[in-house]
């Protein structure tokens, strides 16, 4: 028996209970600290086929053993869960969602939303049929920087957009790093390697800012690194993702995008940048440039008549910032600001990581 809004709404009146499935990096780092920092989140149920990762939330989070699953349909139906988080490798997310969303539940899942646009398109229309609520994590929309960049583009303070130039760079993937074959390395799991994992977020990111479409897009993607040692360092496997992504892109309006992406950026712990020329003015973002983490907004409005000028640090005002599982809790409750990621733009994204690929194979620029 389906639940009506006004049921829904009584059930919500206390804490969503929220069960996670997937305690990996991400999940430890992002996810499970948003839920706990939020007042209208309760995580209840973990699901994970590591034992240890199940130890971690019992001991840390407070999990009860009960409300451990190592099956994450068990999580699912689990009827004490009202909402899932899925940040599980990149295979596993078109399933998991797809069962979240005819179940009923709203659900916030990690990118990229599934491993092609067939599997994207599916699940859109399971959510839009189900008329599930949901997120997808595209985490830098949260970044008060990018969203005060977005409201000085969309106020029209740099005029008429020409360029935007993105870079996505971290180094891990360094040979000195001697990282083993972990499923982001291998396209079963992956889908894609540096392109799926940074380039995802990158084609996101320029989108969210300058409030534009694409129109076509061309690419080159690479690979240094074609053997890595397996988990159990007892032997090398193959490596069949790239490890970097130059792309090119045309939106609306004309405007002109380049991106660069790398896990091979020496002295780069999770560095992004973006910069966007306009007519009237011109404004960079950036996330990590000291190493400390910060995002930061610089801003450029010369004199009428002056071909160069300073770029100028701008103070963010304290309504662009928030946290990226609070807003979940704000879209399960009603009560979102319509900023955040939904399926639709998993949908699209995904089918610009397909153009990408497609164009590095066929070596011509692909129509959107």
């Amino acid at each position: 028996m389906q639940t009506n809004v006004k049921e829904k709404e009584m059930l919500f009146m206390s804490a969503i209970q929220i069960g996670s499935i997937g305690i990996g990096a991400i999940s430890k780092g992002v996810h499970l600290p948003g839920i706990q920092s939020s007042a209208d989140l309760r995580l209840i149920a973990v699901c994970d086929t590591d034992a240890k990762a199940l130890e971690y939330a019992q001991n840390v989070y407070g999990v009860t053993a009960d409300h451990c699953f190592s099956d994450y349909q068990a999580l699912i139906r689990c009827p004490d869960v009202q909402a899932i988080d899925i940040s599980t490798p990149n295979d596993m997310h078109f399933e998991m969602a797809m069962e979240a969303a005819e179940a009923g539940k709203p659900f916030a899942l990690e990118k990229p939303v599934t491993l092609n646009a067939r599997q994207a398109e599916e699940l859109l229309h399971k959510v839009e049929e189900r008329k599930v609520k949901n997120m997808i994590c595209f985490s830098y929309r949260f970044k008060a920087a990018a969203r005060y960049a977005r409201q000085l583009i969309k106020n029209g303070t740099l005029g008429r957009l020409y360029h935007v130039d993105m870079q996505y760079y971290q180094a891990w993937g360094l040979p000195r790093f001697e990282t083993p074959l972990v499923w982001r390395f291998v396209k079963e799991h992956a889908g894609s390697g540096a392109l799926g994992d940074l380039g995802s977020h990158a084609l996101d990111l320029v989108r969210f800012v300058t409030g534009l479409e694409y129109r076509r897009i061309s690419s080159h993607l690479g690979r240094f690194t074609d053997q890595r040692k397996t988990m159990d360092g007892g032997r090398f496997g193959t490596v069949d993702v790239d490890d970097y992504a130059n792309y090119f892109a045309e939106m609306d309006q004309g405007v002109a995008a380049a991106f660069r992406i790398t896990r091979f950026g020496f002295g780069r712990g999770n560095f992004q940048r973006m910069d966007v020329y306009g007519s009237e003015g011109a404004l960079t973002y950036s996330l990590d440039e000291a190493g400390d983490g910060r995002d930061t907004l610089s801003l450029c409005l010369g004199e009428k008549g002056s071909s160069s000028c300073q770029f100028m640090p701008v103070d963010i005002p304290k309504e662009y910032y928030c946290d990226q599982m609070q807003s979940f809790a704000d879209i399960v409750l009603g009560q979102e600001d319509g900023l955040s990621a939904n399926i639709y733009d998993g949908f699209l994204n995904q089918r610009l990581l397909d153009a990408v690929i497609r164009s590095d194979i066929e070596k011509t620029w692909i129509t959107l």
